[in-house]
């Protein structure tokens, strides 16, 4: 399988771009993928599910795309949040180059792809979509989200789809245990073999 290596941060082979048809936020876009990244040929069935089932992200503020591939789930967020900022991250320099030269092809100029560590710190965001590298490891994945959701703004919420025979619901159990009592951690849809779990930070503590 050609994605196998797909969260190494510089694929073998080289990097050659070749034409990708998808439908995205309703329309069919024309756009471009390349070999040496994850879902090289279209959406995946886990991505396809959580563009399908989350509501719409919010309208402004800061959204984030945690492991984007070649664009679909933050393109899919700024062209139904065009007032927003989408941030995208991967380890992959291939998804980052494709991205933000996909994000160009459709005019979109509020995405910015990165590596995780070109994120400011600082900045909290309104919504996360992610479909997370469940393959990169347990320890890793772990360490990913504790990175991810904790910047989330109060109120605001993150939307992550997992595959059930990929320990989605030991993944609940876990974020539930491991955040703070200002999140709340829900399984909020179940789509053929994927889990959507939802997590939202309190838009203020509890009393």
């Amino acid at each position: 399988m050609e994605s196998a290596h797909y969260f190494s941060a510089t694929p073998a082979g080289p990097f050659t771009r070749k034409p990708l048809t998808a439908e995205l936020a309703g329309e069919t876009r024309r756009l471009q993928t390349s070999s040496g990244i994850f879902s090289p040929d279209g959406i995946d069935k886990g991505t396809a599910i959580l563009l399908t089932e989350v509501p719409a992200p919010a309208p402004q503020g800061n959204l984030l795309d945690i492991g984007c591939g070649w664009g679909p789930i933050a393109l899919t967020m700024a062209l139904k949040a065009p007032s927003a900022r989408v941030y995208a991250v991967d380890v992959n320099e291939r998804c980052i180059a494709l991205t933000n030269e996909n994000a160009a092809a459709l005019g979109l100029a509020n995405v910015t792809a990165s590596t995780p560590d070109a994120v400011d710190p600082n900045l909290r965001f309104d919504t996360i979509w992610s479909n997370p590298p469940i393959r990169i490891g347990k320890d890793e994945l772990h360490s990913l989200l504790k990175l991810w959701l904790p910047r989330l703004a109060p109120g605001g919420t993150a939307w992550l789809v997992v595959q059930k025979n990929l320990g989605a619901d030991s993944l609940q159990r876990w974020l539930a245990a491991e955040l703070d009592e200002s999140f709340t951690v829900s399984r909020e849809a179940t789509s053929k073999s994927f889990r959507i779990l939802k997590v939202r930070k309190a838009s203020r503590l509890p009393q």
